[in-house]
């Protein structure tokens, strides 16, 4: 009643000017408080229409087709985060983004938008932004295949809960029920919104499945083997914790909702997100061996590889090429999908590329059979599954003693020299499936096979190298006939991959006074900061303290100081490869059943010797 008093006051005021603006203000006005979009949007554009015999007014407003094109604007920056196809859980039909776009104009969120959008002012606010983010919000499914699955063409063109509600399709439909019963517009599922027929949109699907998890304002996650009677640990033991994708669908979201078999909250949790409930992720902890950061706070990209691998090395997947396409979204690369390639190739590809951005080494760190696409890449994912050789290290105590002995001996001079050496190798990179490794190599002189073998035909070869401690070898490679002890410094090599880390510098963190980067508003990617410290190299005889140049003494002083603490540590046990040599001069790591771990005789004065090479070695 009091509307309808306010719009015949407004009709007073146009009959008695019918030529003025102001009347048709007003009843845009009132007509839009009283939530009559379409009728103010009209009044809006008879207003304007008024104004051009105005000239004169202070009134500034914009034209309908401005606001529009804002509103639109902010749309595709919405949707470009967003999958293509999604489910309306209104109408129960699948939706592109054409289709989502019409639905939202026809919606009364937009029209109150656009009715709203009057004034210049409106177009530079974050309120267009707010609603159509609102209106597109989607949840998005984490669950297993199971049996048959609804592909795109059994729904398209159908409504979702129309459909007989037998296997696939029962989940399909209570999952729609329930993204509409929390409040969302929208929907999304593996199974039936990605046309696994099209390679392109498969391709594209799979680089962007991070992504459009990360943007979603909700993942249900299905555990269809979880009954409501379970008791807390079930989630522990579902077979949704044992599948490839379940690991990135996890992590990349901010805000999930387990739920059991007959779609009941899991332990009856009703807080808004399961990320936030202690008891839950103590349960994925135990299941998934990830620590509490990452599974509240995952942030995609290179760094820790060797852990990530760590995290799905016992996880499978239907397609095996999937064990690597599961994990491009977690390392934050973008690969072509290549379904019939084969897992080793999948999964070199993925490990090539992470070394090659990163610099990071530790993915060479395994133990089991070698890639067919490089031999220092494992065959088999589960060859991380044991956690890395904890090699002895020295406390900051003992590395000040052994520096303090090494100080007024002639060392310093080689191993200043060293150090600059080392500090100017290249990064480990990969080139047509060769990896151009950098390295501390050690020339092997006598392999000899023990007469000992295991039930597998494993043997084990005693191998003495210049300047290491003798070592045994186990491996399936036959690396001399039974009967021969073989003399050589051409055929074999140990070699201590190089760890730059062992120069010790200031990571950029520490140069720019930060303890941690802040993650940015999408994808807080960590592979930018490591890009940094490949591209810059600072050798201790470049840098001086405080940032500062001071007395040449103190330089001198702080150059010999970082040199001859790589030397002691360089005279600690550490992780090698043995390397066989091919006939083009190239070379093959032979894979051992157990980590090698070497140790130097006496790193003081193996540089005087010459026992001690730094070089780039072409791995096959």
């Amino acid at each position: 009643m009091l509307w309808d008093d306010a719009l015949l006051d407004a009709e007073k005021v146009i009959e008695l000017n019918p030529i003025s603006y102001f009347g048709y203000e007003l009843k845009h006005a009132v007509l839009h408080d009283a939530h009559r979009y379409d009728e103010a949007i009209e009044a809006f554009q008879t207003m304007l229409s008024k104004l051009e015999y105005a000239p004169d007014t202070q009134t500034t407003v914009i034209t309908t087709s401005k606001a529009e094109a804002a509103i639109q604007e902010a749309i595709k920056a919405q949707l470009d985060d967003a999958p293509h196809r999604l489910i309306n859980t209104s109408t129960g039909r699948l939706c592109s983004r054409e289709v989502q776009t019409n639905a939202f104009r026809m919606s009364a969120e937009y029209k109150e938008l656009l009715s709203s959008t009057m004034k210049p002012a409106d177009l530079q606010t974050e309120r267009i932004q707010d609603v159509v983010a609102m209106y597109f919000r989607y949840v998005m499914l984490s669950h297993r295949w199971e049996g048959k699955e609804p592909l795109l063409h059994d729904i398209q063109g159908k409504v979702v809960y129309d459909l007989d509600p037998v296997g696939g399709i029962a989940k399909l439909q209570s999952f729609c029920k329930t993204a509409r019963d929390k409040g969302y517009h929208w929907a999304w599922i593996d199974t039936c919104c990605i046309d696994q027929t099209n390679n392109v949109e498969l391709q594209q699907s799979v680089n962007s499945m991070f992504i459009w998890y990360r943007h979603s304002a909700l993942t249900i996650i299905y555990l269809s083997d979880v009954s409501p009677s379970s008791q807390p640990g079930a989630l522990t033991s579902s077979a949704w914790n044992t599948r490839g994708w379940t690991v990135q669908e996890f992590l990349a979201p901010r805000f999930v909702l387990f739920y059991q078999k007959d779609w009941s909250l899991y332990l009856d949790d009703r807080s808004p997100n399961h990320k936030d409930s202690l008891a839950i992720m103590q349960e994925m902890g135990d299941a998934t061996g990830i620590d509490a950061q990452a599974l509240v706070a995952f942030r995609p990209g290179m760094r820790d590889a060797r852990k990530k691998l760590q995290w799905v090395s016992a996880r499978v997947t239907t397609w095996q090429e999937d064990v690597a396409y599961s994990l491009f979204g977690i390392f934050g690369v973008n690969l072509p999908v290549i379904y019939g390639e084969k897992k080793q190739k999948a999964l070199g590809r993925l490990l090539q590329e992470v070394i090659a951005q990163s610099g990071d080494i530790s993915a060479l760190d395994w133990v089991g059979q070698p890639s067919e696409f490089n031999s220092c890449l494992p065959a088999n994912i589960t060859s991380y599954g044991a956690s890395p050789h904890t090699v002895p290290s020295l406390s900051e105590d003992e590395i000040q003693t052994s520096v303090s002995l090494l100080r007024n001996t002639e060392i310093i001079e080689s191993a200043s020299k060293l150090y600059t050496l080392l500090d100017h190798m290249s990064a480990p990179r990969f080139a047509s499936c060769r990896l151009h490794l950098p390295c501390i190599a050690f020339c092997v002189t006598t392999v000899r096979r023990s007469h000992t073998e295991d039930q597998n035909s494993r043997a084990t070869y005693e191998v003495k190298a210049d300047g290491l401690h003798d070592l045994l070898i186990t491996t399936e490679d036959k690396l001399i006939p039974s009967s021969w002890i073989f003399t050589t410094r051409q055929m074999f090599l140990l070699i201590r991959p190089w760890d730059r880390d062992l120069l010790e510098l200031p990571d950029f963190a520490e140069l720019s006074g930060l303890t941690e980067l802040p993650e940015q508003p999408d994808i807080a990617d960590d592979t930018h900061s490591e890009e940094y410290y490949w591209s810059a190299p600072v050798t201790p005889l470049q840098e001086s303290p405080g940032g500062f140049l001071g007395a040449q003494e103190s330089v001198d002083l702080e150059s010999s100081e970082r040199a001859l603490r790589l030397i002691v540590r360089l005279g600690q046990p550490f992780r090698a490869f043995l390397l066989a040599q091919q006939r083009g001069g190239e070379y093959k790591r032979v894979a051992s059943d157990h980590t090698i771990i070497a140790q130097a005789n006496d790193v003081p004065f193996a540089f005087a010797q010459d026992m001690m090479h730094v070089r780039a070695l072409e791995i096959l």
